[in-house]
């Protein structure tokens, strides 16, 4: 009989939601029923179904549990490894007989038309061991590319590819590469970008958890390639868990050979460190990155000179962010031209999303480049939930823009996005349904600006705390058409005289939906209405007097003793200067009396 494996998510999400006390409770259970010798329980990294964690795997039966809690285990262990009958409660779906590898869970919709190329490996090796990285051909690509390849063949293999950076912008990969590799300077470095700050992005976070030595071995084959031997491992402090697995990561190839002195016994040395952010976004833009490495305020330098050319201590140096490092080891293991036959001609690959917001399926995808927005968001994500009616989705963060119902068959690539308003980012998706206003959207991504401009440029420092003070003046029915135009202009201007490509992209989410929810801004200024009923200074809350039924239940619920009748006798009314409109009332309501206008 074959040894059943119990994979519990070990991701931050799970990890909250006590997938720890799980793994204990799996132990327990396993044990007092005799079954060590059939079962065995490991922690994994996150499999993408965040929205319906912990979640626990089993191997090989191919089946997967969603929502388990503490209480559930002893079931599963009775029932299923004891008695061999599967708690179909808890089950994601119904299991594919006749599929038996937990690498191929397609079988469920979710995972259906996804591709998983950076996020190899994550849910499926423990990833705190490194032989089961090894075991899954980990470190052959470095390996493969210090024994049979020349630096300069590594670099033409990575620029064949087609692979452009997923941290945003872009740029080819093997191109960035090449420049560095042709410095003539000694002395260069590597550099990992894992500074993720985009609000609702945690994509390069759930590769270090689950998959770290993915990394580190791409950064290794990078530094082959450019001639450099060390490199820095840029990551937030909130990404506590991220950190603890790189760290225990880098100790074990260190303990294997696998990283420092004559790796391989090649006579070629890597070394890295940790480097640990305070979570400014602007960071995340390389040359403030930088200058955090440095021991310097994180700010923007004017380019050039590229850091491809003087980096980090003025050294030739590449950043790349952690996506786009875990994509190094399957092409030099598969070849570019494996690569290059996934995705589109102009965007090869694969791209991971974190998929939030209005959605069904909350979580990470990742699928091949050409996938349309309509495929990711109905069929992966399962579309808005309660039926509700789907508005827009913000691809790229507060750098992106909103895309509506009619660009939803785009097929997804660098560059078809920027055409549409919008961009890749490094890959936050969060879908946006009737009940969202877009003004205040446009208001919500401007305040985070606002918080996270480094302030070195006055585009930027204060150009975006007037856009923001304009967003708010509309949002509280105090904005007319000149404030609109004023806006507007303000938007375009800081777009083309901003420093860096942060503060330049800064108003993309003002922009996009100007262009694509004008209707909106002027239902706020002209009809001093907000239509999706979010901005409160524009919203009342009226009682209709002939359905009332006279019960007191709104005026009990009222915080603000707006509401006055009589119980029984005098239907209730609410008193508009005393309203704080919060809403309770509304809620309160059994009966449906209550309008929100």
């Amino acid at each position: 009989m074959e040894r059943i494996q119990v994979l519990v998510c070990a991701g931050t999400g799970c990890t909250i939601g006590n997938s720890g006390e799980l793994v204990t409770a799996f132990e327990n259970e396993i044990k007092a029923l005799g079954l060590e010798n059939e079962v065995s329980v490991l922690r994994t990294g996150c499999l993408g179904l965040c929205g319906v964690g912990p979640n626990v795997s089993i191997y090989p039966d191919n089946i997967i549990y969603k929502s388990v809690k503490v209480e559930d285990v002893k079931e599963i262990v009775m029932e299923h490894f004891y008695k061999g009958r599967p708690v179909e409660r808890l089950m994601l779906n119904e299991s594919d007989k006749e599929t038996k590898e937990i690498h191929d869970i397609s079988h469920t919709k979710f995972y259906e038309k996804q591709k998983r190329i950076a996020l190899h490996n994550c849910g499926v090796i423990d990833p705190e061991n490194i032989e089961e990285y090894i075991a899954t051909d980990g470190y052959f690509a470095l390996a493969k590319a210090l024994t049979e390849m020349t630096p300069e063949e590594v670099v033409a293999e990575v620029k064949k590819s087609g692979l452009r950076g997923r941290g945003g912008g872009g740029f080819p990969t093997g191109l960035k590469w090449e420049m560095c590799a042709r410095e003539e300077e000694k002395e260069k470095y590597v550099i990992c970008n894992a500074d993720e700050g985009d609000p609702g992005a945690f994509m390069d976070r759930s590769v270090l958890e689950g998959n770290p030595h993915s990394v580190l071995e791409a950064m290794e084959i990078a530094g082959y390639a450019i001639g450099a031997s060390y490199g820095y491992i840029y990551i937030r402090a909130e990404y506590p868990i991220a950190v603890e697995r790189l760290k225990h990561a880098i100790a074990q190839a260190k303990e294997m050979g696998l990283l420092g002195k004559n790796i391989l016994g090649t006579g070629f040395n890597f070394d890295l460190e940790i480097r640990l952010g305070a979570g400014a976004f602007v960071c995340g833009e390389e040359t403030a990155l930088i200058q955090s490495i440095e021991g310097e305020r994180g700010m923007p330098k004017p380019k050039p000179p590229y850091p491809a050319h003087k980096g980090v201590w003025g050294k030739p140096t590449i950043i790349n962010n952690v996506e786009t490092y875990a994509n190094i080891a399957q092409i030099i293991m598969n070849g570019a031209d494996w690569f290059r036959s996934i995705g589109t001609e102009s965007s090869p690959g694969t791209k991971v999303f974190a998929l939030g917001g209005k959605i069904t399926n909350t979580g990470l995808v990742e699928v091949p480049m050409g996938t349309t927005l309509r495929e990711i968001i109905y069929e992966i994500g399962g579309g808005c939930p309660n039926r509700k009616k789907f508005k827009a989705v913000q691809t790229g963060g507060p750098s992106g823009g909103c895309l509506t119902e009619e660009q939803l068959d785009t097929p997804i690539g660098f560059d078809e996005l920027v055409k549409l308003g919008s961009m890749m980012g490094s890959g936050g998706m969060i879908v946006l349904d009737e009940d969202n206003c877009m003004v205040d959207v446009a208001r919500f991504y401007m305040d985070f600006i606002v918080d996270e401009s480094c302030g070195k440029c006055s585009p930027c420092r204060i150009g975006t705390k007037r856009m923001l003070e304009l967003l708010e003046t509309i949002c509280n029915g105090e904005g007319t058409m000149e404030t609109l135009d004023e806006l507007e202009t303000l938007a375009h201007t800081i777009k083309d005289t901003a420093l860096c490509g942060l503060g330049q992209s800064a108003p993309n989410p003002v922009l996009s939906t100007l262009s694509q929810f004008r209707d909106e801004y002027i239902a706020h200024i002209v009809d001093k209405k907000c239509p999706a009923g979010v901005c409160k200074a524009l919203l009342s809350y009226e009682i209709d007097p002939d359905k009332c039924r006279k019960c007191g239940l709104c005026a009990r619920q009222c915080p603000a003793n707006a509401i006055d009748g009589v119980l029984g006798k005098v239907p209730y009314s609410i008193d508009q200067s005393k309203c704080i409109k919060c809403g309770n009332c509304m809620s309160a309501c059994h009966f449906n009396v209550i309008s929100r206008k």
